[in-house]
């Protein structure tokens, strides 16, 4: 029995010293265990940093960080009154429009109005400089049946009378505004087979795939004949959407087009005295070239 112990101790320093122990217990591949992990609730790409900060909740088809596990408040305080708080926004949800202008605007301005203050008509949004917020009702149907609370981003003018307009909204509001969008302009047909395929993994990710495991449960994947490795597939679209289903639209009658956006184009939030040296330090303005 001796020899039996000395010989598991033996072992175990062996296996220890191969591979450390957060290596052991890593799932063999983290993209397949990711996926597997967010079939009913997307994760945002700051997830796993703020899961290992954060209390997590599932609302809305997301997974989102809920409350700092540590006593965090004073130094959040801090960073918004003295220096910068970045939050990620990014379960909001934004929808595209793309059409001639006037087109648009004949149509938005039957879902808003302008007695609540601004429209999507006000000059200084309509330019693209700054970003416009009010509220949306159901078509011609001011002051009753109010959908939410938008913001809207003009893109600046390129000398077409064609224009492009993102709309950012609650995930709970977008299915309602979404088909209300979609009525006022006839987008009933999908612009494109427009099945947004999962992206395939990198080469190195399929590698792991296919390497051979016998640890435990952490075996091979298998397809149905169970000859050969599936190539892992990273998750995209939202927690507002099925990945399988049409997510560009097109009218044949007005030429206005509607595309959902969400988790697409990423929302971040900078609060503080120094949010713009923030910005200025880490993004670069792109040269602006005339044809």
């Amino acid at each position: 029995s001796e020899k039996q112990a000395e010989k598991a101790v033996h072992q175990k320093k062996e296996q220890s010293k191969t591979k450390c122990r957060k290596a052991r217990r890593r799932h063999i591949n983290l993209v397949a265990e990711f996926n597997h992990r967010q079939r009913k609730n997307i994760w945002l790409e700051t997830h796993i940093w703020h899961a290992k900060r954060f209390h997590m909740v599932k609302k809305w088809g997301y997974c989102l960080g809920n409350s700092p596990t540590e006593k965090s408040y004073r130094a959040c305080y801090r960073a918004m009154t003295k220096q910068c708080l970045l939050q990620d926004l990014s379960y909001y949800c934004c929808l595209e429009l793309k059409g001639k202008e006037n087109e648009l605007l004949k149509q938005l301005a039957r879902i808003c109005s302008i007695d609540t203050g601004l429209t999507f008509q006000e000059a200084s949004c309509l330019s693209g400089r700054f970003e416009g917020s009010l509220n949306l009702y159901r078509t011609d149907r001011y002051p009753e049946d109010m959908l939410g609370p938008v913001t809207f981003i003009w893109k600046p003018r390129d000398g077409s009378e064609n224009r492009q307009l993102w709309i950012w909204m609650h995930p709970a509001l977008k299915q309602d505004i979404l088909r209300e969008l979609k009525a006022i302009f006839q987008c009933s047909e999908p612009e494109e087979i427009c099945i947004s395929e999962p992206v395939t993994a990198s080469v190195q990710e399929e590698k792991q795939v296919e390497v051979v495991m016998s640890l435990g449960n952490k075996r091979k994947k298998e397809d149905k004949e169970g000859e050969k490795a599936v190539p892992v597939k990273k998750i995209i679209g939202d927690g507002t959407r099925d990945p399988f289903q049409s997510y560009s639209w097109i009218s044949r009658t007005t030429g206005i087009g509607i595309s959902d956006r969400s988790m697409e184009i990423l929302r971040y939030r900078l609060i503080g005295p120094l949010s713009h040296s923030v910005l200025t330090e880490t993004l670069k303005a792109a040269s602006v070239q005339t044809v």
